[in-house]
């Protein structure tokens, strides 16, 4: 099996997005107006799309969000695959901390990467969100 890591479009993020974070949303929920200023990276296996991230740079700073992998795939390790790139590729750009607003079940998965979770808490359509940072 062959996978690899690419820069992708805004518009190749939608549909995974939609489909494994608010299936029960209309697919605008998973849309981001800001998407035009992001960098949006794919993993594909077998030339198929099965995991995605999107990261906006400010300066010394990056958030990434609508990270999100196929769920036939998930727990194989290809997101941790796109996190690492998606990690690296901030450094390179000189970024000092990186952080996301993760489910908070999620929480675990992040934590094995270094990130630290903050008091910044809130909840969005019922599921709950942490705040998690890590310096680069």
């Amino acid at each position: 099996m062959e996978t690899k890591i690419s820069e992708i479009t805004a518009e190749q993020t939608h549909d995974l997005r939609h489909r494994v974070m608010w299936p029960d949303q209309p697919i605008s929920f998973a849309i981001l107006p800001e998407d035009a200023n992001g960098v949006h990276f794919g993993l594909w296996k077998n030339e198929v799309l099965i995991s995605i991230v999107s990261v906006f740079l400010n300066e010394k700073e990056a958030q990434f969000r609508k990270f999100a992998t196929e769920t036939t795939e998930q727990g194989h390790g290809y997101g941790s695959q796109l996190l690492h790139h998606m990690i690296d590729f901030t450094k390179s750009k000189g970024v000092q901390l990186l952080w996301c607003n993760a489910r908070s079940e999620k929480a675990y998965f992040y934590e094995k990467f270094g990130f630290k979770t903050t008091d910044e808490t809130y909840t969005k359509k019922g599921i709950d969100f942490v705040k998690m940072q890590m310096s680069l």
